[in-house]
């Protein structure tokens, strides 16, 4: 299948090469041309060109054209330049984590000028082009249908689901996205326990021997197990984590609809804490203990 693809980081180009590994042609776009030229001299298929202009018409109609940058306004822009290209019966496919409220948007105004929109939720990180990526597929079953070769290409068997209709896609990235947060604060926690405690012990030992048979067992842990034979100590390392946004667009979601997300809500707001160096909130319990029992405080 030919499709064109814009946006070529870590991940989008790893994506385009999984792509063309299986036959597809694809014609790539980049906002640095020099990363378009670099993966077509790789030699495997894709095509580079300069300009959304020559993107679209080196597609043959109906067009096809897969965004992958980040989430927000850039894609908001992108999709805009694509407006002046593509015409009706043309599909937009968003692999960004985008907010699905703005792919309900999208579908809307795009629907109204004949243009298709799919939003599809991509968990794979760097390692996608080894192992697939998981793909979580919104959007009209006349406009994802046609595209279900490119996704059974990038995904491992079992791993592309056409989950509802627009914005669902990303809806379910969103929530894959927030359990994901948990599930780290957890790993996270019960090894710093473990690193405190009074015995020695092999952290990356524990979380390899855990991979097998525990019920703890996951990719997340053969990562950890990774990282710690590594570096033990994780020396060099800041404890300062951002967050992409969807853990809180999750923890909206929930107070919107009145589901309890404690887990997921502790862990947004440690990856809140990680960022902060002696912040407000804890001088400020230095002076209350001082005011009230006179206890001593230390002085920066």
């Amino acid at each position: 299948m030919r499709i064109g693809f814009i946006g070529l980081g870590r991940m989008g180009a790893n994506m385009v090469r999984r792509l063309v590994q299986d036959g597809h042609e694809i014609m790539v776009y980049n906002r640095t041309p020099e990363k378009s030229k670099e993966i077509e001299e790789e030699g495997q298929g894709a095509k580079a060109t300069y300009s959304i202009a020559e993107l679209v018409a080196a597609l043959e109609k109906p067009r096809a054209v897969w965004v992958m940058v980040p989430a927000g306004d850039a894609t908001e822009a992108q999709i805009e330049e694509l407006l002046e290209h593509l015409e009706p019966g043309d599909t937009i496919i968003d692999g960004g984590n985008t907010n699905f409220h703005d792919d309900v948007r999208r579908h809307g105004s795009l629907k109204a000028k004949g243009i298709h929109y799919v939003d599809a939720g991509t968990s794979g990180g760097i390692w996608g082009l080894e192992l697939g990526y998981c793909l979580m597929v919104g959007g009209d079953k006349e406009a994802v249908t046609p595209l279900e070769p490119v996704f059974t290409t990038l995904a491992p068997k079992g791993g592309y689901l056409h989950v509802g209709g627009p914005g669902a896609g990303h809806y379910v990235k969103m929530v894959h996205n927030g359990i994901e947060y948990g599930l780290m604060q957890a790993y996270a926690e019960g090894f710093e326990l473990m690193h405190a405690s009074s015995y020695t012990i092999d952290l990356a030992a524990v979380a390899a021997l855990w991979d097998h048979g525990s019920v703890v067992r996951s990719w997340l842990l053969q990562l950890a197990a990774r990282a710690l034979a590594e570096n033990p100590d994780l020396s060099g390392l800041k404890g300062d984590v951002e967050d992409s946004g969807e853990g809180r667009w999750t923890l909206s979601e929930g107070i919107d609809r009145s589901v309890p997300l404690p887990a997921l809500a502790a862990a947004v707001y440690t990856r809140f804490r990680s960022r902060q160096d002696d912040p407000f909130a804890d001088r400020l319990l230095a002076a209350l203990r001082q005011q009230f029992g006179g206890h001593a405080v230390k002085k920066s």
